[in-house]
């Protein structure tokens, strides 16, 4: 199992200040030398942590893979076809929130997701659509031509109690089973953390787990080194 390290919230605390530091580019590349097979970032309509220099700044740094998660808007998809990431994943995304809250809703969506992930095709460049672990969610990912599908794993992070967790757990592993019969390839992520990681490294259908808030929030306490270096090994 890989790890995708998000850096957002390096950006959230350099804004707070409004100054340089940190700099999510020196927290990608020290993500990378710890073992992260990939960098995640959400450029949000406000900006509200990583920003448009920081994507382009990131786009000439990283050298394993990009993941640029955005919302299905003109503006961002303009954005991610100049800056050619590897990855977009495309996330639902309300002003208000503190963080995404749920998956995409795909079944509204639809028609126009279809479209608006034909450039993305001719490009190159990959794409990933953030649902919840739901086989109609997932027929329709792949039928609008995503080539990976990311669960949301939220819910199962928020569960209090270990039968409501296995069966969350059980869910999210039946998804990930369906989807990668059906040939998409399958990442997991959100809430995920050094707790509650562990049962996911059971479900060989899951290629990869995205993790950002968790390693951030160690890494003041400990250094991003040793946060990932410590994640990695529970997951590997």
């Amino acid at each position: 199992m890989r790890l995708a390290v998000n850096i957002d919230h390096i950006a959230t605390l350099r804004n707070a200040r409004n100054e340089f530091e940190p700099d999510p580019v020196a927290a990608a590349l020290l993500a990378e030398k710890s073992g992260a097979a990939g960098i995640v970032c959400h450029l949000r309509e406000d900006r509200r942590h990583i920003r448009d220099n920081d994507l382009q700044r990131l786009r000439q740094a990283v050298t394993t893979k990009l993941d640029l998660e955005m919302a299905m808007t003109q503006e961002m998809q303009h954005i991610a076809l100049q800056t050619k990431p590897e990855l977009i994943t495309l996330v639902p995304e309300k002003r208000e929130e503190l963080t995404t809250e749920g998956g995409f809703n795909i079944t509204t969506h639809y028609h126009t997701l279809v479209e608006f992930l034909k450039p993305f095709k001719a490009a190159g460049i990959e794409s990933s659509i953030f649902i919840e672990p739901d086989q109609k969610a997932i027929d329709l990912t792949a039928k609008a031509g995503a080539d990976i599908v990311e669960l949301h794993t939220g819910s199962y992070a928020l569960k209090t109690n270990d039968e409501e967790r296995a069966l969350e757990l059980q869910r999210i592993h039946e998804a990930a089973t369906y989807a990668k019969s059906i040939g998409l390839k399958v990442v997991a992520g959100h809430g995920l953390n050094y707790l509650n990681i562990a049962p996911f490294t059971a479900i060989s259908e899951i290629e990869e787990v995205s993790i950002g808030h968790a390693i951030i929030a160690r890494a003041v306490l400990t250094g991003l080194d040793k946060a990932i270096r410590e994640l990695l090994r529970i997951i590997q």
